[in-house]
């Protein structure tokens, strides 16, 4: 069993499947509030890796997907700057484990975690397709409680 630190947007549906499987696979999974943290240039950038600038991006963040920001147009010093003023921009969920890093449920390290047989790939993608936001912890218990 792995501690896995698991940052996430709180009332996320997407998040709450891919921690779910995580716990499946036997690992102890400690949830952190992303928007909450205190997110510095230098903390931030050990979760990218050498993956591309634009990826470090959420493409579900109101702003990337109005295109009010366009992922692409940033250096890693500007994308860096922006997401620690706006942690809603970051790719979620950051995960720590093993004393690795990575931003994203796609990554290697992921893979790894959920062992050979798990396929990441049904948890990638935003829950809410119709662009509607996640509700607040307070409105995700009350959709547990009405559905």
């Amino acid at each position: 069993m792995t501690e896995i630190v698991f940052y996430e947007k709180p009332g996320c549906a997407t998040n709450r499947k891919q921690k779910a499987l995580l716990a499946e696979a036997g690992h102890k999974v400690v949830a952190r509030d992303l928007l909450a943290e205190s997110w510095t240039a230098e903390r931030l950038r050990g979760f990218f890796g050498d993956t591309a600038v634009d990826t470090w991006f959420n493409p579900n963040a109101p702003q990337v997907k109005s295109g009010a920001i366009n992922p692409r147009a940033f250096d890693a010093d500007l994308a860096l700057e922006t997401m620690t003023a706006a942690p809603l921009l970051i790719r979620r969920p950051l995960i720590e484990a093993d004393g690795q890093k990575c931003s994203g449920f796609d990554r290697p390290l992921v893979q790894a975690l959920l062992g050979p047989d798990k396929e990441p790939s049904a948890t990638v993608a935003c829950s809410r397709p119709d662009g509607t936001p996640c509700p607040t912890p307070d409105k995700a218990e009350a959709e547990l409680s009405a559905g």
